[in-house]
């Protein structure tokens, strides 16, 4: 017997099959019909320390059901808005990427088969990493489209052009996406410490039209500061290093950092973003639940990337 407005089944978030939200599932890819489509991308050979980002997706998936009681959306009293009402909010899981061990060409090559059926549907394309070097599939399905910037929030400068012979590696992305003609420039936000790159990759980053920003030089120009450096009007492709977060929040990843971002500071540059620009791509890399048993990694995860798409379908 139903009691009160709500009816059918409860659903509770420890109930049922684990796609991204409870949203529904897609198997074909050819039928891809909402306004957000989520791909998980379980890769992790491009890893040159701790492995383990290949269960980030399914990691993450469940996390995300936490924030899935879903009937009346996420009614958010300081915005006075509900984000992802059900009525308004069409997202589906479309699964897994197929991933061929040790083959990153061809694993990277079916990611990248994934993003272009999502943007082929007309859907924002919503990736689950696996190692950073997802993103490079990611920026190459957007070879047929307008022209991106690139906004990374990370702890690591991912500069590099090639290390004995690797080009496609996690410490590779932002090199690879810097040399793209569709892409019009790069925000580097949170790169700090020792980190990925060494100085000719931080010279070759500015002379390619990158704009570096650390933790402490965001703190010090405060977020509007930081928001007007970066392009007005563009179409922003989104790339979120959860090492990008302090591990104190954020310690199940491979190369964690110290001196990192905390929650608020990632989500209203992220809902800064969806004010002044268009989000037409997001990845969220580098979750490797198993450094992590309590699960706030995985949690951080899910809850900024449904927080983001709320605020990218609601400023739209």
């Amino acid at each position: 017997m139903a009691h009160g407005y709500e009816t059918g089944r409860l659903n509770l978030p420890f109930v049922g099959i684990s796609t991204f939200g409870k949203y529904p599932y897609v198997e074909d890819w050819g039928a891809i019909d909402a306004d957000v489509a989520v791909l998980g991308a379980p890769f992790d050979a491009g890893t040159q320390f701790r492995a383990g980002a290949r269960f980030g997706p399914r990691a993450i998936r469940e996390a995300s059901t936490l924030f899935s009681f879903g009937h009346s959306g996420a009614y958010d009293h300081e915005d006075d808005v509900t984000y992802l009402a059900a009525e308004t909010t069409r997202i589906v899981d479309i699964g897994d990427a197929d991933i061929v061990h040790t083959d990153t060409v061809q694993s990277h090559a079916n990611i990248e088969a994934g993003v272009r059926a999502i943007l082929a549907a007309g859907a924002l394309p919503v990736v689950l990493g696996g190692d950073h070097s997802v993103n490079i599939p990611c920026i190459n399905a957007f070879s047929d489209q307008e022209p991106i910037h690139v906004v990374q929030i990370d702890a690591h400068l991912d500069f590099v052009d090639e290390r004995h012979g690797v080009r496609y590696g996690h410490g590779n992305p932002m090199r690879r996406a810097a040399e793209k003609d569709y892409v019009t420039g790069l925000t580097q936000i949170g790169i700090r410490n020792v980190s990925s790159t060494a100085r000719d990759g931080y010279e070759a980053a500015c002379k390619m039209g990158s704009d570096i920003l650390s933790v402490r030089r965001f703190r010090k120009l405060g977020l509007e500061g930081v928001l007007s450096g970066i392009p007005a009007g563009k179409r922003y492709y989104v790339t979120i290093d959860i090492d990008g977060f302090d591990p104190s929040i954020a310690p199940g990843t491979g190369t964690p950092s110290h001196g990192g971002f905390t929650y608020y500071e990632g989500l209203e540059l992220l809902d800064g973003l969806t004010k002044q620009g268009t989000v037409v791509g997001v990845d969220l890399v580098e979750v490797a639940p198993d450094y992590d048993p309590s699960g706030s990694t995985s949690t951080l995860a899910a809850q900024l990337l449904l927080n983001f798409i709320g605020r990218i379908l609601h400023n739209r």
